[in-house]
């Protein structure tokens, strides 16, 4: 029985489901290109805490502000995934392959209630590159093209939208921009203090 709530979900195919099913039947001529991109879309996330690890690293050797947005940058995203998942539930928008079962998928279809929009995966990434903005802007640019390439496999692989992605990278962006700031701006004399103590070494470089 259909629920109210199903009723109102979003309806992701009425959006840019055609635009969906041009990525993923470009996936399907581009069989040499589906391994890496399968494979990143499933492990690259693991890149993103090396990138949050540079950024510490990078920082022992900046002022204490930095040192303090390069510490809130896993709390930042964690924080991003919890509004987002927010947003999933409230949307609730079915994931493209229920809407479009027919379309080509290289990852397995998920349970009915894990929503689509918007993508979990991609406002992680994107949290992680917004709040090494305030750490190292080089590093956070290396950070931003991983995301945006995350975002672009999440569709390739049939798992999302376009606009699911699209709508992640804001949302984790803006989370983790006010969430680093904050810390950048309050957390700095404390951590300018645990710098002169035992954890000197790891939050100071001389």
């Amino acid at each position: 029985m259909t629920t109210p709530a199903q009723l109102a979900a979003l309806d992701g195919a009425g959006i840019d489901g055609s635009l969906y099913t041009a990525v993923t039947d470009f996936a399907r001529h581009t069989p040499w290109l589906n391994g890496p991109v399968t494979a990143y879309t499933s492990y690259g996330i693991g890149l993103f805490a090396l990138f949050m690890l540079a950024g510490w690293w990078t920082a022992r050797r900046g002022s204490d502000a930095t040192m303090a947005a390069a510490l809130a940058a896993p709390v930042a995203a964690v924080l991003a995934y919890l509004v987002n998942d927010g947003i999933k539930s409230v949307f609730t928008e079915p994931r493209p392959c229920r809407a479009l079962p027919h379309d080509f998928l290289l990852e397995a279809c998920p349970a009915p209630d894990d929503w689509a929009f918007p993508s979990n995966h991609t406002t992680v990434a994107a949290a992680v590159a917004a709040a090494l903005v305030l750490v190292d802007r080089r590093l956070a640019a290396v950070a931003a093209l991983a995301a945006l390439l995350m975002a672009a496999s999440r569709v390739y692989v049939g798992a999302h939208y376009p606009h699911d992605v699209a709508v992640a990278l804001v949302t984790g962006a803006l989370v983790s921009l006010a969430a680093t700031a904050t810390a950048r701006r309050l957390a700095a004399p404390a951590v300018g203090r645990l710098r002169t103590g035992g954890l000197r070494p790891l939050l100071h470089r001389a």
